[in-house]
């Protein structure tokens, strides 16, 4: 195979492992990242500047674009970055497959297939909520990859702030009651690669089997690495007054139908010793 894939948002957690495990796959891969130095060699983008996306794209002139930018609540990033990513790979002819999130959601109605209309409960998923409204328009054949918590090798938000609650580097607590579907951050890779390589297009739910609340995967994430999990503060949203989206599974079985890689529950592959 000598096909190349551009991975935007290299530097970050999942982007640098898409970028990695694509080599490994035979892909001739070209990473970017915005401020943070990765290990790939990547090209520093600005995906808010548009011209330097579309005159990157054209430069590296990839058969497929791997869009994994996240932006916390940044609407440039997330909304208006998307859109400039989406309409570079138009232009070229790449395909184009976007990372979005479960975020889009309120929760409202806890179980959501492909076929779910956002309704997001605050900014950070209603710019993701715009970023697959721009990409979708854009290009109808790309493929919007929603999915959960990202974690499995020590490196995911979710197991740094846990590490992090326990030995009091960061204030916060663990909530009892938003209940989601984490996926190891090797699956929803090779996932990403696999769709890279067929026809698919519009919304894909890949998650986790196994839903979970952000306390209880606290809880295996420190009995994995060796810590106390009574050193981990929890709370409910509800007691706390804070409106945020509660349970959210998405449904995967179209997931897991077309794709060949096996999406691991979360207490199968935090089950093993970190590395």
């Amino acid at each position: 195979m000598t096909d190349r894939m551009l991975v935007v948002g290299a530097s970050g957690h999942l982007g640098r492992k898409v970028a990695s495990r694509a080599m490994a796959a035979g892909w001739m891969v070209v990473g970017t990242r915005f401020s943070s130095a990765g290990e790939l060699g990547e090209v520093p983008l600005d995906i808010r500047d548009a011209d330097a996306v579309r005159d990157l794209v054209r430069r590296v002139f990839p058969s497929v674009v791997v869009h994994t930018a996240a932006g916390r609540e940044d609407w440039r990033v997330i909304a208006d970055g998307a859109a400039h990513v989406a309409m570079a790979a138009y232009a070229v002819g790449a395909r184009l497959i976007h990372l979005s999130s479960e975020a889009v959601f309120s929760g409202r109605d806890v179980h959501y297939d492909e076929t779910a209309q956002p309704d997001p409960a605050y900014l950070y998923g209603a710019a993701k909520a715009a970023a697959e409204t721009a990409v979708r328009a854009i290009d109808p054949s790309a493929v919007v990859v929603r999915s959960s918590l990202i974690l499995g090798d020590g490196g995911g938000a979710h197991e740094t702030l846990t590490h992090d609650l326990i030995a009091g580097r960061r204030t916060g607590v663990l909530f009892t009651d938003q209940i989601r579907k984490p996926v190891h951050v090797d699956d929803i890779s090779d996932a990403l690669i696999e769709l890279a390589d067929n026809d698919y297009h519009g919304v894909l739910n890949v998650a986790g089997a196994d839903p979970i609340s952000r306390y209880d995967l606290g809880v295996l994430v420190a009995r994995r690495d060796g810590l106390d999990p009574a050193l981990i503060p929890s709370a409910s949203t509800t007691d706390m007054g804070i409106p945020l989206p509660g349970d959210i599974r998405l449904n995967t079985e179209r997931a897991e139908a077309l794709l060949r890689t096996r999406l691991r529950g979360v207490t199968e592959f935090l089950a093993s010793v970190s590395v």
